[in-house]
C-alpha cells in the first residue's frame, strides 16, 4: 500500500509558530524593504520558487505591503446554490492585517475581488489582496486605496460562474506553494511569499542586505570602479 504521509505532512501541516517579535513590528520591517531583497535571501534558503507568476501587477504601483496569507480556493461553476453562505463564512474569518491570495484554479471569465469585497476587507484591517485572476469596480477599489494584485479586469461577476470551495487551506499558484500564516510581501515589482517558519530570519538577512546596499550605492556615487567595489565585498 503506497505511504503518502511525508507527502501529507509536507503539503497540508499549517504552521502556527510564533515569531519572536510582535507581529505588526515584523510586518512593518518587511514593509520598509523591497520584494528583490527578499527573493535574494531565500535563495540563499535554496527556496527559488517564491515569487508569484509575473502576470500579477499591481493596481497600487507605488505601494509596498506585507500581510499574514490568508488563503482562498475558487473553481469556474454554474450552480449557484450555498455559494453566498460559504463566502459569507470566508468574509467573516478574514482577519487583520491579513493578506488575501485567491487561487482560482485558472478562471479567466469571474471577477473574485470588487468594490463591496474591498471595503469589507478595509473595515476589518485586511492588508491586501492578490487574486490568480479577474477583478472588477477597479474605480472604487482604488478610491479605497486598497493594495490589489491581479491578472485581468472583466465587469463579470462571480455568482454563477464559479464557486469559493475552501479557504484558510495549503494552495498553489502556478510553481509556488502558499500556506495559511505565510507572509505575503507586494510592491511594484509583484508578491512573494515566505514561509512562516524563516520569515524572522529572512526579514533579519534583508535588513542587513538593505544596509550593505547603502554601501555599495556610495561608493559607486563616490566614483569607485567596478573591479574596486567588488574587492571591498560589493556586488551588482
Amino acid at each position: 500500500m503506497m505511504n503518502l504521509d511525508k507527502l501529507i505532512e509536507d503539503r497540508e501541516s499549517i504552521s502556527k509558530k510564533p515569531f519572536p517579535i510582535p507581529e505588526k513590528e515584523l510586518l512593518a520591517r518587511f514593509e520598509q524593504l523591497y520584494t528583490g531583497a527578499i527573493s535574494d535571501v531565500l535563495r540563499e534558503f535554496c527556496l527559488l520558487n517564491q515569487s508569484l507568476p509575473p502576470y500579477l501587477r499591481p493596481l497600487q504601483e507605488e505601494v509596498t505591503v506585507a500581510g499574514i496569507a490568508f488563503t482562498v480556493k475558487s473553481a469556474p461553476s454554474s450552480l449557484i446554490r450555498g455559494e453566498m453562505d460559504f463566502r459569507t463564512n470566508m468574509l467573516e474569518a478574514m482577519h487583520e492585517d491579513a493578506f488575501i491570495v485567491y487561487d482560482t484554479s485558472r478562471d479567466e471569465e469571474a471577477t473574485m475581488w470588487g468594490g463591496v469585497m474591498t471595503a469589507t476587507a478595509v473595515s476589518k484591517g485586511v492588508k491586501a489582496s492578490c487574486i490568480d485572476g479577474c477583478i472588477r469596480d477597479t474605480r472604487q477599489i482604488i478610491e479605497k486605496k486598497f493594495p490589489v494584485y491581479y491578472k485581468y479586469r472583466s465587469p463579470n461577476g462571480s455568482l454563477g460562474r464559479c464557486l469559493i470551495t475552501h479557504f484558510q487551506i495549503p494552495i498553489r499558484i502556478c510553481n509556488v506553494d502558499i500556506k495559511p500564516g505565510d507572509i505575503l510581501m507586494g510592491d511594484i515589482d509583484g508578491v512573494i511569499c515566505i514561509p512562516r517558519d524563516i520569515a524572522y530570519d529572512v526579514l533579519l538577512r534583508a535588513e542587513e542586505i538593505r544596509e550593505n546596499e547603502k554601501k555599495i550605492f556610495g561608493w559607486v556615487a563616490e566614483g569607485k570602479g567596478v573591479r574596486e567595489i567588488t574587492d571591498e565585498g560589493g556586488y551588482f
